[in-house]
């Protein structure tokens, strides 16, 4: 059984997607975000730097939200929700995966981590505002790539939306614009998608 550790709003949303989207059974095993719990000797063997999400199925343990999807997509989804691997299109899905966290992501989370760790410092502000700049180019960037087209990859919905959305979800929420124009048709698209409500009220 594939059991998903998980607190609201975070990374663990993707894995919770997929499973949902694959139609395969899972549990999702709430944990608390306070500091003294994710430095804990229990939850470390879990998750090594306390982050959150972490997945288990039967003896393996996972800890990476992105490779969580892969797994489960390439372990129980029959074809589902990638391109054939070694075509082009699976290698645009790659891309697109990664860069939602690699490079799109990454920013939003030193917007939270900042905000979190130094509350009030003004020192901290260029800082924050660096971090939105480069979210807002990787928004733009996504939002160009959706103009005329419905998903990321051969317009068909993939992993890599499931990547992207949960992004697009954090940058919605942290960054002092509203979505542009381009992408929101794509943005309603993936967050009227049944599994993305079901996860997201987890």
């Amino acid at each position: 059984m594939i059991k998903i550790y998980h607190v609201a709003g975070t990374r663990g949303l993707r894995a919770i997607w997929a499973c949902e989207e694959l139609a395969i059974p899972y549990e999702v095993e709430v944990v608390s975000f306070d500091a003294e719990f994710r430095s804990s000797p229990e939850w470390r063997k879990l998750n090594p730097v306390g982050k959150v999400p972490a997945m288990t199925d039967d003896n393996l343990v996972m800890f990476e939200s992105g490779a969580m999807v892969q797994y489960l997509v390439d372990r129980y989804g029959n074809g589902k929700l990638q391109p054939k691997t070694g075509t082009p299109d699976h290698a645009l899905y790659l891309q697109w995966s990664w860069f939602a966290e690699a490079t799109f992501s990454r920013p939003l989370g030193e917007v939270v981590n900042h905000g979190r760790e130094f509350p009030g410092d003004k020192h901290i502000k260029a800082v924050v505002d660096e971090m939105k700049n480069r979210a807002s180019l990787s928004l733009d960037a996504v939002a160009n790539e959706m103009s005329d087209k419905e998903y990321l990859v051969a317009n068909e919905f993939s992993a890599a939306d499931i990547m992207m959305g949960y992004t697009l979800m954090l940058a919605k929420r942290l960054l002092d614009k509203p979505l542009p124009e381009k992408i929101l048709p794509y943005w309603e698209s993936l967050s009227s998608r049944e599994g993305f409500q079901i996860a997201q009220a987890k």
